[in-house]
């Protein structure tokens, strides 16, 4: 199961834009509003929230950042991923 978990994330990191996402944070107007934590996709992937840290530094999830420094994903992202996951 986790082979396909990494292919749909990898597939969908191949179609991301590599714009570099370190200098957007929460609360910029590019940033999406509906942010969820590494444990929370972590969940819904049923992966440990350390593998969820190493696919947004490996480029596989677009991370974005809050003014302290943690990571938060885009929840339409992560529901798409699960789409995509879902279909295989």
């Amino acid at each position: 199961m986790y082979d396909v978990i990494a292919e749909a994330v990898d597939a969908h990191s191949a179609r991301v834009s590599d714009v570099a996402r370190a200098g957007e944070r929460v609360g910029d107007p590019t940033v999406p509003q509906d942010l969820i934590t590494p444990r929370e996709v972590a969940a819904l992937f049923c992966v440990n929230p350390k593998t969820v840290t190493r696919w947004a530094v490996a480029g596989r999830l677009t991370a974005y950042r809050t003014l302290g420094g943690h990571r938060r994903f885009s929840r339409a992202q992560i529901e798409q991923l699960l789409s995509v996951q879902a279909a295989c």
